[in-house]
């Protein structure tokens, strides 16, 4: 099923009733919020509006990320026919990017639209009242947003888009290079890395990011810097000695501390803002989403640490394994093992210590399971730790959706320095995975505070986080080369959960892990290497054609065609 983040009644009131969320995420509706008088200026009210479409589009990109690389659950079982993944379902998240198509009044008259529409509106102010922090931040954002749109979709309008304005409109802008692409967003954050080191007057008033840590920001940008080079190493023969240089100079994202995430509140209403994932799925019918297996499993088997933090279990076993099968609720419960699932040696449909899930491309019926599937635990999403409690959620359970949105974390820059060490010598990646573990684990277990009914004496002993770390390493260390590959590829997915996009990059430029289970149907086709254009876009401008398939590789993947690669299909 489609994530559909609601949008916001009012991007402005929203950041409002954010205010303050580093300190606190307790949400002061004291005052009608619909009453609210907004003193800030055109600038401060589109910074406002594009920090927080900027959570929204990674949500939603991060979502479609995950789907593939099996940290989320996809639904369809033929990878040219995902409704998830249809030109119609993709128009949210093309609209949010560029211009969105309810382009909202506020009070002030003050007309908000999509995150590049708004970047281009805040830019006349921010110059001439040399708002150069506005603009810094504005700048990494767009950097970010227009590489992600080249990942996911290969070429897209950029240079004729982000030009037009509505005296002057384009109406059918063509599509730039995704090459050319990447270079102007390494340009703008060149700039924004000149202009957070700038003195100014006038601050941003919210920062919803980084609190007004703008040596924070540097690293931030100089983190992303470092991402799309490893993302264009393939065709770059400069990338890895760049990435290199920015790490040896020492000014990125290496602390907990220092990871760039967005920040979400408890208020359910006018607006909710609550982490999306907590709002879609704590709900009086219960959950909506379903929790992938490979995933729950992986970490099931491995004992990791993080496992009762990501997941909530409504219940202590699934059908099918320590119950008998129920037709009604788990109807493959009742099925055969698909042949090569036996062959892969994947586990169907159940899993036992109540991790109920979906197997990737599994696309039955939604039974009344609401109350019985395992959901999204506490972090990112700020739901419930699981105590083994094992009871069905309700409204406002755990931290209330008081969770993150991860962006750029310290524990994945870790992971990108284990890859390009790897590069050269496979052995020398495994103090980079060791390293990004270890955060990933301590990060996630500081979560466990939110949720104030909590039973932490279920929490991991720190014996149970050093045997697997150990474990870990033991597992790479008598890995052939492939295998460590592996055990990165297998340990970055999990870190990355709560934002799948580096997951599927990863996955196309490198084909690991080759142990991702494979889709319910035998045969679902070739690999998705890049998502279909929206239908707003194709059906709207002139300029371009709708994709044949979504076999087209977007300009930095030169693997090998699909199906033979990736490895998993």
């Amino acid at each position: 099923m489609k994530r559909i983040f609601k949008k916001f009644g009012s991007s402005a009131l929203v950041a409002t009733l954010l205010l303050g969320a580093c300190e606190t995420i307790e949400l002061d509706l004291a005052d009608n919020p619909n009453q609210l008088s907004l003193d800030q200026s055109s600038a401060d009210l589109l910074l406002n509006s594009i920090q927080i479409d900027f959570a929204t589009f990674v949500e939603l990109m991060g979502q479609n990320g995950a789907d593939l690389v099996r940290i989320g659950y996809l639904n369809g079982r033929n990878y040219q026919n995902i409704t998830n993944l249809s030109p119609v379902q993709l128009n949210l998240e093309w609209n949010i990017a560029y211009q969105g198509d309810n382009a909202e009044s506020l009070d002030s008259g003050l007309e908000v639209n999509g995150i590049l529409a708004d970047i281009r509106a805040l830019a006349p102010e921010a110059e001439a009242n040399e708002l150069f922090r506005h603009t810094a931040i504005a700048q990494f954002i767009e950097a970010y947003t227009i590489v992600t749109l080249v990942d996911f979709f290969g070429d897209v309008p950029y240079t004729e888009a982000i030009q037009a304005t509505a005296e002057t409109p384009i109406l059918n802008p063509n599509v730039d290079s995704g090459a050319s692409i990447y270079a102007a967003a390494q340009a703008l954050l060149t700039s924004a890395i000149a202009n957070f080191e700038r003195d100014v007057v006038n601050e941003p008033p919210n920062d919803f990011y980084y609190n007004g840590n703008w040596g924070n920001w540097v690293k931030a940008c100089n983190t992303l810097r470092m991402k799309i080079y490893l993302q264009s190493r393939l065709v770059d023969a400069d990338a890895v000695g760049n990435f290199t240089a920015i790490v040896n100079e020492g000014n990125f994202i290496d602390e907990t501390s220092e990871d760039l995430e967005f920040q979400w509140g408890t208020n359910a209403i006018l607006p909710d803002a609550r982490h999306p994932r907590y709002a879609d799925n704590y709900t009086p019918s219960g959950g909506s989403d379903y929790l992938p297996n490979w995933l729950m499993n992986l970490m099931d088997e491995g004992d990791d640490p993080r496992i009762r933090y990501y997941f909530f279990r409504q219940v202590n076993a699934v059908p099918g394994e320590e119950i008998p099968p129920d037709e009604e609720n788990l109807a493959c419960s009742l099925e055969p093992t698909p042949q090569h699932y036996t062959d892969g040696g994947f586990t169907f449909c159940t899993l036992p210590n109540g991790y109920w899930g979906r197997d990737h491309g599994q696309n039955a019926g939604i039974p009344p399971d609401g109350f019985l599937r395992a959901v999204y635990g506490v972090y990112p999403s700020g739901g419930i730790f699981d105590d083994s409690r094992f009871e069905g959620l309700s409204v406002g359970d755990g931290g209330g959706g008081a969770g993150v949105t991860p962006i750029l974390l310290a524990s994945w820059v870790d992971f990108m320095r284990a890859e390009i060490a790897m590069l050269a010598d496979p052995s020398s990646g495994e103090a980079f995975v060791l390293a990004g573990l270890s955060k990933s684990v301590a990060k996630v277990q500081s979560f466990g505070s939110l949720d104030s009914s909590a039973d932490l004496s279920f929490a991991p002993t720190a014996g149970a986080v050093t045997n697997h770390s150990n474990n870990v390493s033991t597992a790479f260390t008598s890995a052939d080369d492939d295998g460590k590959w592996d055990v990165l590829a297998e340990q970055f997915l999990i870190a990355l959960y709560g934002n799948g996009i580096d997951g599927y990059n990863f996955y196309r430029r490198t084909g690991f892990p080759t142990t991702l289970q494979a889709n319910l149907e035998p045969e679902p086709g070739a690999y998705i290497r890049s998502l279909n254009y929206p239908a707003d876009f194709v059906n709207n401008n002139s300029s371009v054609d709708p994709k044949p398939n979504q076999t087209i590789q977007v300009f930095w993947d030169t693997n090998p065609a699909s199906p033979t690669f990736p490895i998993a299909n």
